[in-house]
């Protein structure tokens, strides 16, 4: 079975994630806090059969591949990314602004998009539409059962 593909906004999470340090690798697995600190998933990977396992809300309830297995898969140059532009999206309280606008990701991308410098902007757009495609061009199965997600905030 098959990952679906993500919403594009999952690839801009993935990158503040990776620029906030929130994944500790462990070997060919990691935890990803949650952008609030309270929380934490849980990734495995095997390169080999190309499968991965994360246990975010997304990927549980939605069937596609959340940003913090696609955050584990820059972290470990899979999906290959530009620091300089994670950074730019770094800080930002995911969870609180999806929740301020009923989980509407488009809304939640123009929030974080106006605040942005147009040059900060277009850099940004690009880099994700370069994740996208490699995402695109990659075929991730289930590596086993799906896992519960944790409770919390």
């Amino acid at each position: 079975m098959k990952w679906q593909h993500p919403p594009i906004i999952k690839i801009y999470e993935a990158l503040g994630s990776v620029a906030d340090g929130r994944l500790e690798l462990d070997g060919n697995s990691a935890k990803v806090y949650s952008s609030s600190g309270n929380k934490f998933y849980t990734v495995t990977f095997d390169p080999n059969s190309q499968s991965i396992m994360v246990n975010d809300n997304a990927s549980f309830y939605k069937g596609y591949l959340g940003y913090p297995a696609i955050a584990y898969l820059m972290l470990i140059g899979e999906l290959t990314y530009s620091p300089t532009v994670a950074q730019m999206l770094k800080g930002i309280a995911w969870k609180d602004i999806n929740q301020k606008f009923k989980n509407d990701f488009d809304k939640t991308l123009n929030y974080i998009l106006e605040s942005k410098t147009s040059e900060e902007k277009i850099a940004i757009e690009k880099e994700v539409e370069v994740i996208d495609i490699q995402l695109k061009a990659k075929s991730y199965s289930l590596l086993g059962a799906k896992i519960q997600p944790p409770e919390g905030y």
